[in-house]
């Protein structure tokens, strides 16, 4: 195995302009790996190997000063990258392939960066666990019979594996964080409103809030403030992203000046390693803090439906550009013959039959976001379980409380800044994530605490060789529709 698997984009591109490794060593030793592991996790669903290996000697042939030298990196299918199919895990879009590149992928281009390919996502980004009708199911590498989370799951896991540095995600009620957390990586949801969604599918919901954004994953914290500096910034086209925002170096924190609030939500290791979290926080000069309310993941899903029941969104019409025959096709499912994967008709059930979200969600977002920034303050994070147990079994989303997400739609209702980071496991081995939360517009205050705690804990631990439940699962996780 190269060392370069173990290196973050940072030291990579660094490494690079240094010539010390050429791009063209580092690709083809990331698609190496890709194809060692990608049998396994389903995780890689399109690829562009030979022209990546054609950029990465263009870029060997001159001297390079941009910040991602003939770096490689996967972007998650539901952004556009030029020639490549851009699905939404829709089974009625089979073919459709991108005429150009999303301005986030054209940004990251610019800069050096080489796309090797495109990751699996769940059918149109409406359930937690990465499974639809075109790509089938991807796997955690950590243990094959559990789920990568969703809906940037396949980034989550090609990540974990080594076969990507970094990707890009995209992130309406805990996208990047969800995966970032189950399979043990780095991962970052912006302050709405800084990165262009200009070329996602499927689209952005028309709301007066930024719920949606896209947003980095990489191996290690170091990378993803350099990602966000490189893809921040209007477009011209996505009308939340209208100026340059205000971009503070996480380097200018002094964790001194932090204060870290806790919430004691989720099974007990949850609770554990958030208050272990905060220990470390304080042991390197941050101070305490006491929240004076609950922030709940119930008050989140719900707060999160009702801003999504005002957007008017229609999830039949974004998986089937009709109203679909749920008891015909919850029939077809238990045969194994549905068009659409399970999670996606339960969705479609709860937005038909159950009265969540039905309050004034507007409202109730900027009552939920003043709180929060008023208890926080100017310097303030919150420690936060970024889902009340670690990765579950294929299947298990739905098992447990069905308000078990909005640990992290809690956190797109407030449009708040959130990085996750590994900080430890659980008494399976599976990979704790934590959301260290900020108010908007501190991106900076994240992603220092972020890298605190990576300090102190280790963070990515390296390439996982897929492994566990490699028999009968692994063979059928491909192509299972569930």
């Amino acid at each position: 195995m190269h060392e370069c698997l173990g290196w973050s984009a940072t030291e990579m591109a660094r490494r690079i302009r240094a010539r010390e490794v050429s791009s063209a060593e580092v690709v083809d030793a990331h698609i190496d790996r890709i194809a060692a592991v990608n049998p396994q996790l389903n995780a890689v669903v399109a690829e562009r190997f030979e022209d990546a290996r054609a950029e990465a000697r263009a870029a060997d042939a001159r001297p390079s000063t941009t910040p991602l030298a003939g770096v490689p990196c996967t972007i998650k299918e539901f952004v556009a990258v030029r020639g490549m199919p851009h699905t939404g895990g829709i089974g009625i879009r089979r073919g459709v392939r991108a005429t150009d590149d999303a301005p986030i992928v054209t940004r990251l281009r610019a800069a050096g960066a080489i796309v090797l390919g495109v990751t699996n996502a769940p059918e149109g980004g409406l359930w937690a666990e990465t499974n639809n009708p075109v790509y089938g199911r991807t796997n955690n590498p950590h243990d094959l019979r559990r789920t990568s989370g969703g809906s940037s799951g396949g980034e989550g896991a090609i990540i974990a594996a080594g076969g990507s540095p970094f990707g890009i995600g995209s992130d309406t009620g805990g996208s990047i964080r969800i995966p970032s957390a189950f399979c043990g990586i780095a991962g970052h949801k912006p302050t709405g409103g800084m990165l262009p969604n200009t070329g996602h599918f499927p689209h952005a919901p028309a709301l007066p809030i930024p719920i949606m954004t896209c947003g980095p994953m990489a191996r290690r914290v170091e990378d993803l403030w350099p990602l966000l500096r490189i893809t921040a910034g209007p477009d011209g086209v996505d009308p939340w992203v209208t100026e340059a925002p205000s971009m503070l170096d996480p380097a200018g924190v002094d964790l001194r000046d932090l204060t870290v609030f806790t919430a004691p939500v989720g099974r007990p290791e949850m609770v554990a390693a958030v208050a272990r979290s905060a220990d470390a926080l304080v042991a390197a000069g941050a101070r305490r803090g006491a929240l004076p309310r609950a922030f709940t993941p119930y008050e989140g899903l719900d707060t999160w439906a009702a801003v999504l029941h005002a957007s008017g969104i229609a999830y039949d019409e974004i998986v089937a550009e009709r109203r679909v025959p749920l008891l015909w096709e919850s029939l077809r499912w238990l045969a194994g013959r549905s068009h659409h994967a399970g999670g996606v008709l339960m969705i479609l059930a709860l937005q038909r039959y159950v009265p969540v979200g039905r309050k004034d969600g507007l409202r109730a977002a900027a009552m939920l976001t003043q709180a929060l920034e008023d208890a926080l303050g100017p310097n303030g994070v919150l420690l936060y379980p970024t889902f009340p147990r670690a990765a579950p079994r294929h299947r298990g989303m739905a098992v447990g409380n069905p308000f078990d997400t909005g640990c992290t739609a809690l956190f797109n209702v407030t449009t708040s800044p959130v990085t996750v980071v590994r900080v430890g496991e659980d008494p399976a081995g599976m990979p704790i994530g934590l959301q260290v939360v900020g108010r908007r517009g501190a991106d900076h205050l994240t992603l220092a605490a972020a890298a605190a705690l990576e300090r102190a804990f280790g963070g990515w631990t390296g390439p996982v060789t897929p492994h566990r439940g490699m028999g009968r699962l692994a063979e059928l996780g491909r192509r299972v529709r569930a």
